[in-house]
């Protein structure tokens, strides 16, 4: 048996890209082709909970700008239940709260956005709380796996240092990859959080 396996060479890896516009974001590529397309917008009119908006870039080893970049993220609400059945926590679920997005970078700017709100505190493994934060996705061109992430907010000082995850991460030099900073612009809270691929700034990554 072992011989007959070795006749075989092994498959060539595939990327994400240069095409995951077309099959996962179609209208921004220019084909509106489905019905109802997923957005980077998770709130309704009705959504509780403190709007913000996220936004970064995507930059890779050589601190160049990846315009190809598709996102995911999802997260808890203002309260800290996450909109999916596996969650049973005793806290309030906001039906106008869909929790997960998708976006793309912009092909020009190679900024992504997303527009959702604060999440809560989430009770993690053994009970332990863990910080507001959000779950991110991302694929490309060059990347054979999708890449995990989290996004944890500056103005959680108290929360971030007490959260097991990021205590995982044992140097805080790369802690403060995974923190996202908090300003205002017209009125609009945002959180910049930019994402390294490679290189010594490189973004921490969770194998999930």
């Amino acid at each position: 048996m072992l011989n007959q396996l070795k006749q075989f060479q092994e498959t060539a890896s595939q990327t994400a890209g240069p095409y995951v516009h077309i099959g996962l974001a179609p209208k921004q590529a220019g084909f509106d082709i489905f019905e109802k397309n997923f957005t980077n917008v998770l709130t309704g009119p009705a959504t509780k909970g403190e709007r913000i908006r996220v936004e970064g870039r995507v930059i890779d080893g050589s601190g160049t700008l990846m315009r190809d970049v598709l996102i995911e993220i999802w997260q808890a609400n203002a309260d800290g239940r996450y909109n999916h059945p596996g969650d049973h926590q005793d806290k309030a679920l906001d039906t106008d709260f869909r929790g997960w997005g998708r976006a793309c970078s912009d092909f020009e700017s190679g900024v992504y956005t997303f527009e959702t709100i604060k999440p809560g505190i989430v009770e993690g493994r053994n009970g332990r709380p863990m910080a507001p934060h959000i779950n991110f996705w991302i694929v490309a061109r060059g990347i054979n796996l999708g890449l995990n992430t989290r996004m944890y907010f500056s103005d959680e000082a108290s929360a971030n240092a007490a959260d097991p995850v990021l205590n995982l991460v044992e140097w805080e030099v790369r802690r403060k990859t995974l923190i996202a900073e908090r300003s205002e612009q017209d009125g609009v809270v945002v959180y910049r959080f930019d994402i390294h691929v490679q290189g010594a700034d490189e973004t921490v990554f969770f194998d999930i």
